[in-house]
């Protein structure tokens, strides 16, 4: 069985996807350390040296390569991976998905902290970051939302979020 968990940056879900693989002892894969492996580089790296058309092709491998594992494993998405060619439809098809839902004010809090890690958004201001995350998160919820499952994680602890999630599992 594979669970993916999805969900914008900073929603939490490679904490989360740490913490349910360590409580049913399944493998833990993070996507974008996947891909930064394979390539020998960070994923700011892959985005600034090849760009991200490059980065969602090698992104589109990686999934696939995981899905057709058929390992027990608990993944943990990129947050742009749900919105590119049909990756949805696979991670539904090859997975149990789970869309990790947090407020603009809590991902800006948490993404204030990070941003020199973040690509996407290391270059924006900081009172600009909230606009940017709610116009992103606009965009990217019509494939959010077709996760099997949602979990709100506003006011949870990352323990009590997994938990939510093992009581979800069918």
């Amino acid at each position: 069985m594979i669970i993916s968990l999805l969900g914008y940056m900073g929603s939490g879900k490679t904490h989360i996807a740490k913490l349910l693989s360590e409580k049913i002892n399944f493998t833990f894969i993070d996507l974008d350390f996947f891909i930064s492996k394979k390539n020998k580089c960070t994923v700011a790296e892959i985005f600034d040296k090849k760009g991200e058309l490059y980065f969602r092709k090698q992104e589109r491998q990686a999934l696939e390569e995981i899905l057709a594992s058929g390992d027990n494993l608990v993944l943990s998405l990129g947050g742009g991976t749900p919105a590119y060619y049909n990756n949805m439809e696979i991670i539904n098809h090859n997975s149990i998905s789970f869309f990790l839902q947090a407020s603009v004010p809590q991902l800006a809090e948490r993404l204030l902290k990070q941003k020199e890690k973040r690509p996407l958004i290391a270059n924006i201001n900081d009172p600009d970051l909230p606009e940017f995350i709610a116009k992103h998160l606009f965009e990217r919820n019509p494939f959010y939302s077709k996760a099997q499952f949602s979990i709100q994680t506003n006011g949870k602890s990352a323990e009590e979020v997994a938990e939510e999630i093992l009581n979800t599992l069918p």
